[in-house]
């Protein structure tokens, strides 16, 4: 199957195609015994978020809307395209969606543990996995240095209003706290601080709603912890 067709009607279903890579031999095994391609799919600065917006899910009232809508898209594109769907949610085990990210895209580790993508910043997010058979023609990944080496100033680092980011990690526990406060509502309505704060792909930043939801959904995921 020529990888056009697959990116094709990915964006046909409203996401967008976040690369291919071929597994080599000795990573065939457990749920991808039977897999040559993955094809990665997800959402990248605003593309994709529409779709979802006036998805079902968002309006029926249950648990993980994105997840499910997630679910039911890529589930139907891997039946109209023979291949199986893979997930970065619904474990453990979880499969390993950040390290395949960079095997399909010039993606690095920020200073704030989100990948970081040379056009869209840390605006972009893997949402599913179709699964191949068979081995594609997928395109040679071309390797770019992270924007982050060049980023003397890591105004990332500094944005966060409780320092929940450093060198030496990430203070959860501090950021969902200041969060569920009052001082967290500028979090909370426009996004993170501290990923507002990257000026790469700054034009990809989420739109109010998007960035909304997203922190919701944080604080609930952590709340369930």
């Amino acid at each position: 199957m020529p990888i056009e067709t697959v990116v094709s009607a990915i964006e046909r279903a409203g996401l967008v195609c976040r690369g291919a890579f071929l597994l080599a031999d000795d990573e065939l095994g457990g749920a991808l015994a039977d897999v040559r391609t993955i094809v990665l799919i997800g959402v990248a600065g605003r593309f994709g978020w529409d779709a979802f917006a006036a998805s079902e899910e968002v309006f029926d009232g249950a648990e993980h809307p994105l997840d499910r809508w997630s679910r039911r898209v890529v589930d139907r594109l891997a039946g109209e395209l023979c291949a199986v769907a893979l997930y970065p949610f619904g474990g453990p085990p979880f499969l390993p969606f950040q390290q395949w990210g960079r095997r399909c895209e010039p993606v690095h580790p920020s200073p704030i543990g989100l990948l970081i993508h040379a056009v869209y910043g840390l605006w972009h997010s893997f949402r599913g996995a179709l699964a191949f058979p068979e081995a594609l023609d997928v395109p040679t990944l071309k390797h770019s240095a992270s924007p982050c080496d060049s980023c003397a100033e890591k105004p990332c680092l500094g944005a966060c209003p409780v320092r929940a980011f450093s060198t030496r990690g990430y203070d959860v526990a501090a950021c969902v706290a200041h969060l569920h406060g009052s001082e967290g509502a500028e979090c909370m309505g426009g996004g993170c601080l501290a990923r507002r704060a990257c000026p790469v792909g700054a034009d990809h930043a989420h739109g109010p709603e998007q960035a909304a939801f997203a922190m919701r959904a944080f604080v609930r995921a952590h709340e369930a912890r």
